[in-house]
């Protein structure tokens, strides 16, 4: 399996949970060993399952390789090859992998092996059915990323404080609409809130100062990963 290092056509369907029989398998772009770059866990060795498809296409995004293609393996491959790498934490990934609907027999199987599980979707499908062992990181769309029409607003009524919300900004103009939102739904009081800059799009020391100057309720997180990797795959 091609290793690499972590993250994250036009229509967003919207997929049921799963009420069927376990998915026999799934299109898998990567399994790897990494560090959490993002997240309340950056810094953690954790080991990355990057499922293959995504209905949005993000200006910023890192991981459009992962668009299309893949391999698809069994839940019993996909399991096997985690547990080869011997971390505790496991982050399942895209793409989105949500837009398989065999990603949740596969989150629900990875909590059943007492992994500590984290999701990272897009906020764009709808994140019921996802087992409540599993922390989910949703991802709001800012306006820079010609795709905020996409959000679905409704899973903010389905997050705990066991999730994360997440908002990549691509400019001031980005900041000041997250900075909104957080405001006008009380976000902190729903999970906390990160705010990240773009990479190579958004100065972090400007973001910094930018939730300084208006004491945002959110943490400020960089991508760990990059800082270390660059824009390297193989890590």
């Amino acid at each position: 399996m091609v290793s690499g290092t972590s993250a994250s056509d036009a229509t967003a369907a919207r997929p049921s949970p799963e009420t069927a029989r376990p998915a026999s398998s799934l299109r898998v772009t990567e399994i790897f060993l990494s560090l959490q770059g993002e997240t309340s866990r950056m810094g953690l060795p954790t080991v990355f399952v990057r499922l293959t498809g995504c209905p949005l296409r993000c200006g910023y995004c890192d991981t459009a390789y992962a668009f299309h293609g893949g391999e698809s393996l069994s839940l019993a491959v996909i399991l096997a090859e985690v547990a080869r790498h011997g971390a505790r934490h496991v982050t399942v990934t895209g793409g989105e992998p949500l837009a398989q609907g065999g990603c949740r027999d596969l989150l629900r199987a990875l909590a059943d092996g007492g992994y500590s599980v984290s999701l990272e979707t897009s906020g764009a499908l709808d994140i019921s059915g996802v087992d409540p062992r599993v922390s989910r990181i949703v991802d709001i769309k800012t306006p820079g990323s010609g795709e905020s029409g996409k959000n679905l607003w409704s899973n903010l009524a389905r997050l705990t404080m066991h999730d994360e919300i997440k908002f990549v900004l691509c400019d001031e103009a980005d900041y000041a609409w997250a900075r909104q939102v957080v405001v006008e739904r009380a976000l902190e009081r729903v999970c906390p809130v990160l705010f990240s800059p773009a990479y190579r799009k958004l100065e972090p020391r400007a973001l910094a100062e930018w939730i300084l100057r208006d004491r945002v309720p959110v943490r400020m997180q960089v991508q760990l990963h990059k800082l270390l990797w660059g824009e390297e795959r193989a890590r």
